[in-house]
C-alpha cells in the first residue's frame, strides 16, 4: 500500500506559497489547487469535513466549540473524537485492509480517536492549580520516546503571545519520527505557524512573509524524508486568512438589548447563557447565536443585521445551503464581512471583565479571542510579568499569566466566512504527479476547486484502497 503524509499547513494560500521554495517544489513536481473549504472556515470544523467527507450539518463540528445544551455551558476546545460522526479516513481504510495503520500528530479531536498512534497537546493539570506542558501520546511507550527525542511539548509556543516556530518544529519532529519508527499507511500531522503572525500582522505584511519562509525550512526535512521513504505527500490548508479591522462586539448588543444576562462572582461579570434569551458564541468571522424562545428569533435576527459588519443572519433553512444546519448550531448563525470578526465580549465596563479575559484561557472563554496572541501594549512590564511567572512555575508555585490586551484593535488577521478572493482561498497540494481520478476534473480547471470533503477519498484512493467509481 502507498504510505501518504498527509500534511495540515494551517493558512496556506498562494502568497504563503510563493516564500515557500520547498513546498513549491513538492507542488511542481506533482499537483496543487485550491480547496473550497466549508463553512465555518475554522480548524475543528474544515478538518472534520476533511476526514469524514461530510458537511457539518452531518459530522456535526459546527465550530470550534458551540453551546451545549444539555449541560448549559459554552465549551471550545473540545478533544474528544465522539463528538465528530462519520466514518473517519483510517476507519475507512482499515474496513477495506485490516492491516491498515494511521498515526495522528496534532490534528484535532485526538482523545479517543481510533489511529494506532496519538500526539496530541495535553498541558498536566496539577492539583495546586498549576498548569504544566505536556502532551497525550498512545501507545504510552511513544511518550517517553519523543520526551527523550525532543524534550517536552512545547504549549507555550504552540498558542498564546509566544506562539513561535518551536512548536511547529517539535510536530515535524515527532512526525518525522513515527515515520522513521513505525512506517503507518498514514501519517497525519497538523503545523499551526502560519496562524499565528498572519492573524498577529495580517497576511499581507513582511512578518507573514517570514513566517511562511520558516515554516518552509522547518518542514524541509520531513519533506526530504518523505520524498527519500517514498511517501506520498498531501498537504492541505482549513483555510486562508484574510485582513482584519473591525472587531463586532455581538455580545455586547445583545446585553444592551436586554436578552443576555451576567452574573456577578467576585466583583466580575460572567456570562449567564442558562437565563440568556440570547447570546453569540463568537468563532472568529462567524457566530453562533442561540436564541431560547423562538418567539424572540424575528427580533433578535433584525437586530443583529442592522449590525455593521454582518454580512449575513442565517435561520435555519438558510443554514441548510450552507450545510451546518445541525442541531448543535445557534438557532442564528452570523457571518461577518469581509474584514469584520466578531469578539466573544459580554461585559460592558473592562474594570468588571472576568479573570480570564486577561489571560490565556481557551477552554473557559465563550468564544475564540485572538487577541490571546499578544502581549498588552497598554501594560509596560506585561512582558516581565510573563517572565517572572514562568520562573513561578519552574519554582512550582502557582501563578496566573494576565498580559491579554482587552482591546481587540490589534488583530490584524481573520477567517470563517468563506473566501472572497483567491487571496485569502487555501490550497491543496500533493507530491503525486498522476492526479487522482476523483479531482481530476477539478484540479487546473478555471474557477473550479477541490472540495474539502473530497480529500478523504482522494487520499485513499491515492493509497489504492478505494476505487473511485464506487467512493462515497
Amino acid at each position: 500500500m502507498k504510505p501518504v503524509l498527509l500534511l495540515d499547513v494551517v493558512g496556506l494560500t498562494a502568497r504563503a506559497l510563493s516564500h515557500m521554495p520547498r513546498l513549491s517544489r513538492l507542488a511542481a513536481g506533482g499537483w496543487s489547487s485550491e480547496l473550497a473549504t466549508v463553512l465555518p472556515a475554522v480548524t475543528c470544523s474544515v478538518q472534520s469535513t476533511m476526514l469524514t467527507g461530510l458537511a457539518p450539518a452531518q459530522h456535526g463540528a459546527v465550530g470550534n466549540g458551540w453551546y451545549f445544551r444539555g449541560l448549559g455551558d459554552v465549551y471550545l476546545w473540545r478533544q474528544h473524537n465522539r463528538l465528530v460522526a462519520g466514518e473517519k479516513l483510517w476507519e475507512a481504510g482499515r474496513a477495506a485492509d485490516p492491516g491498515y495503520s494511521a498515526a495522528n500528530v496534532c490534528w484535532w479531536y485526538a482523545m479517543g480517536m481510533t489511529t494506532d498512534a496519538t500526539v496530541t497537546p495535553r498541558p498536566v493539570y496539577h492539583a495546586d492549580g498549576r498548569k504544566s506542558p505536556d502532551a497525550y501520546v498512545r501507545p504510552a511507550t511513544l511518550h517517553d520516546e519523543l520526551t527523550d527525542l525532543l524534550g517536552d511539548f512545547p504549549l507555550f509556543t504552540y498558542w498564546g503571545p509566544t506562539a513561535s516556530i518551536t512548536s511547529s518544529r517539535w510536530v515535524v519532529g515527532a512526525t518525522q519520527h513515527l515515520m522513521r519508527t513505525r512506517g503507518h499507511d498514514l501519517t497525519m500531522a497538523y503545523v499551526p505557524h502560519l496562524d499565528y503572525d498572519l492573524q498577529r500582522f495580517g497576511p499581507d505584511s513582511p512578518q507573514a512573509d517570514a513566517a511562511a519562509a520558516a515554516l518552509d525550512a522547518a518542514l524541509t526535512p520531513l519533506l526530504d524524508q518523505a520524498e527519500a521513504d517514498g511517501v506520498t505527500v498531501v498537504a492541505v490548508s482549513e483555510y486562508g486568512i484574510g485582513p482584519a479591522d473591525r472587531p463586532v462586539h455581538l455580545n455586547r448588543l445583545l446585553r444592551r438589548e436586554g436578552l443576555l444576562e451576567v452574573y456577578v462572582q467576585d466583583g466580575r461579570e460572567q456570562l449567564d447563557p442558562w437565563t440568556s434569551r440570547a447570546f453569540a458564541v463568537a468563532d472568529h468571522q462567524v457566530a453562533h447565536v442561540y436564541v431560547a424562545d423562538d418567539a424572540d428569533l424575528a427580533r433578535v435576527a433584525g437586530l443583529l443585521r442592522e449590525v455593521p459588519g454582518v454580512d449575513e443572519v442565517l435561520d435555519r433553512e438558510a443554514q441548510a445551503r450552507y450545510g451546518i444546519d445541525h442541531e448543535r448550531a445557534g438557532e442564528l448563525v452570523v457571518v461577518a464581512e469581509p474584514g469584520a470578526w466578531f469578539t466573544y465580549y459580554f461585559w460592558l465596563d473592562d474594570d468588571r471583565a472576568p479573570e480570564y479575559a486577561r489571560g490565556v484561557d481557551i477552554h473557559r472563554k465563550p468564544g475564540y479571542d485572538p487577541a490571546e496572541l499578544f502581549f498588552d501594549p497598554a501594560d509596560r512590564l506585561a512582558k516581565a510579568k510573563a517572565g517572572m511567572n514562568l520562573v513561578r512555575k519552574k519554582l512550582g508555585l502557582r501563578y496566573a499569566m494576565s498580559t491579554v490586551p482587552l482591546d481587540p484593535s490589534c488583530v490584524g488577521g481573520t477567517h470563517g466566512r468563506l473566501p472572497t478572493s483567491s487571496a485569502d482561498t487555501p490550497l491543496i497540494l500533493c507530491s503525486d504527479d498522476a492526479v487522482p481520478s476523483s479531482v481530476a476534473g477539478l484540479v487546473g480547471a478555471d474557477d473550479r476547486q477541490v472540495p474539502a470533503a473530497a480529500v478523504k477519498d482522494l487520499v485513499l484512493e491515492l493509497q489504492g484502497v478505494r476505487d473511485p467509481a464506487v467512493a462515497g
